[in-house]
């Protein structure tokens, strides 16, 4: 009993001391809200304009994160709503409305009267009820110069059916908050987690709150046992059987010391579960220890519900903390969780006709030249670390994690192209897939994954996608690309005080300096050693490998480690040599 009281008195603190720092944040961010209000009220000024509902057909949205990408629950239809960009200088936020017909693979935008103001990293839910409504709550929306934040807790439907937005107004909603999650479970949109964010404090949230779509009303949760930490941006997915939901991973932040924050990457998993009739249901946590291979520990990963009771997990980002740095590891891995079984296990693409003939044939060697005696043991998942140079010399680093049988036939794959066959290599289809990223969107429509936009870093700058994947889930042979997208195209606007004094040397002379800057790179291009005709790009690095570590040492500096000189060297190389092909 003892053990007992004190863990429920230290439950009862915890929930004391986010209450005091709530009620702190928010005294203090008031007067920043008021100033983001007047803001928020312009834009919207410019969306009272408009008085009926005008579709029309489009390219493709502009690259955008942290929007919301919904199926459709009639119609073969996507829908993409609000999301953000930032260019370097400024930071853009959207309201904007999308419908991604899929047979046809054509965009329309929908302009419709009294939209909700502009935001991102709110939460999206589709219902099929009233011809299909589109359920959204919360977000943040951030100064152009993404210094000041506001956090909404307003409530909006999207009536599909007459494409008309109406505002919600029930008393009881949750703060206002970004980043967190929310599900439909039976009648219920149950919103977990998130964050507030001002200027000078933060706070992240586990409370449960659940809104009603019968009775319009909002209802706090009070579950039994101990749940997750407070957190955002987790994986959270209704159970087969829409008594509960299952919670996994997560971020958060806490102040180490003054002006210090500490970043905490979540992996743990929770089962929340309702028991009991309508009016006298309860809910319980429970901690939940799942069994396969786990997805290594990551934030900014993309979620969807598949199909059989499975959860889906794509890419997402680790950043590793230096003494003098922060490096984000980006992924373009799939996973997946069976609630069923509780277990975790990695999705492996079957690929090509060409290639499955391929690993039919490499497994048939195998068995040939394997004795009576015992076989080797299987091995893990392998650990792949590519690094790639950007033109300013700054490094991207991507890991990504292998299971062991595609391991196994990838390296069955390499022998085989390196004993001479050919022809098969020639048949070998090139394996398309979403680059690394984070903050992407992803949904489920017909059991086929769609995943859209997010971001990727390279040093200082940050690249904002708006490429479409699909991938089915039934067939798992490949990705397929419906919007491709470069990213060398994007433009990114840098700002510094060198920069602005050079801006005062006018137009003419920045126009001569990329002038010399464009013939500079030309040269030092033509520099580089040649390719040789029907040259492998293995014998180009071997040949080569000398000039490419010195300039890749010359890059990076003495004091780096001659490893990492070693693997951006050969990365060098390889972006040249495939420049020339």
């Amino acid at each position: 009993m003892g053990k007992k009281g004190k863990k429920e008195k230290k439950l009862k603190g915890a929930e004391k001391t986010a209450a005091k720092m709530e009620k702190k944040v928010s005294k203090r961010s008031k007067r920043e809200e008021e100033d983001l209000e007047a803001l928020i009220a312009e834009f919207q000024s410019l969306d009272a304009k408009k008085t009926q509902v005008l579709e029309t057909a489009c390219p493709p949205p502009s690259p955008r994160l942290n929007a919301s990408l919904c199926a459709h629950p009639e119609k073969d239809e996507l829908i993409l709503f609000g999301g953000e960009f930032f260019n370097g200088k400024k930071t853009f936020l959207y309201n904007e409305l999308f419908f991604y017909n899929i047979k046809k693979n054509i965009w329309v935008k929908a302009e419709i009267p009294n939209p909700p103001p502009r935001r991102c990293a709110q939460q999206a839910v589709v219902v099929p009820q009233g011809g299909g409504q589109m359920w959204i709550f919360g977000g943040e929306f951030a100064s152009p110069e993404g210094e000041q934040f506001y956090h909404y807790k307003d409530l909006w439907v999207l009536h599909l059916g007459t494409r008309t937005w109406e505002q919600i107004k029930a008393p009881g909603a949750p703060s206002g908050r970004s980043g967190h999650r929310m599900v439909l479970s039976k009648r219920q949109l149950l919103v977990f987690g998130g964050f507030h964010e001002s200027a000078r404090d933060y706070i992240y949230y586990n409370d449960i709150h659940a809104f009603n779509l019968d009775t319009f009303t909002w209802s706090r949760l009070q579950p039994t046992g101990t749940g997750p930490c407070p957190r955002s941006a987790c994986q959270m997915t209704p159970t087969p059987d829409g008594n509960g939901v299952i919670i996994y991973g997560g971020y958060s932040k806490t102040r180490a010391k003054k002006d210090v924050d500490k970043g905490t990457i979540h992996s743990d998993m929770f089962l929340l579960r309702r028991e009991g009739k309508e009016e006298q249901e309860k809910w319980t946590w429970t901690r939940v220890n799942p069994s396969g291979v786990k997805p290594p520990p990551r934030s900014g990963f993309s979620l969807a519900v598949g199909p059989g009771g499975r959860a889906l997990l794509f890419g997402g980002v680790c950043d590793e903390e230096d003494e003098e740095s922060l490096e984000g590891d980006f992924f373009n891995d799939l996973y997946f969780y069976d609630i069923n079984k509780n277990r975790w296990f990695p999705a492996q693409l079957k690929g090509s006709k060409s290639e499955k003939k391929k690993r039919r044939r490499g497994k048939k060697e195998e068995q040939t030249n394997e004795t009576e005696g015992e076989k080797e043991e299987p091995q893990g998942p392998t650990e792949i670390i590519k690094e790639v140079m950007a033109e300013d010399g700054t490094v991207m680093t991507i890991k990504e994690v292998i299971p062991a049988t595609q391991a196994e036939e990838d390296s069955e794959e390499e022998e085989e192209d390196e004993d001479g066959e050919e022809e098969e290599a020639a048949a070998m289809a090139p394996l398309v897939e979403p680059c690394p990223r984070s903050s992407a969107m992803a949904t489920v429509k017909h059991s086929k994954l769609y995943l859209y936009g997010g971001m990727f870093e390279v040093g200082d700058r940050q690249f904002t996608l708006s490429d479409l994947y699909s991938l089915d889930l039934h067939k798992m042979d490949q990705w397929d690309v419906l919007v491709e997208m470069d990213p060398k195209t994007q433009e990114w606007l840098e700002e510094s005080e060198s920069e602005d004094e050079e801006a005062k040397g006018g137009d003419e002379e920045e126009d001569g300096e990329e002038e010399e800057d464009s013939e500079e790179e030309s040269e030092e291009d033509a520099d580089h050693p040649p390719v040789k005709a029907g040259e492998a790009l293995a014998d180009y690095q071997t040949r080569t490998e000398k000039y490419w570590l010195g300039l890749a040492r010359a890059n990076m500096g003495p004091d780096a480690k001659e490893k990492k000189v070693q693997k951006v060297g050969h990365a060098m190389a390889k972006v040249f040599f495939e420049d020339q092909e």
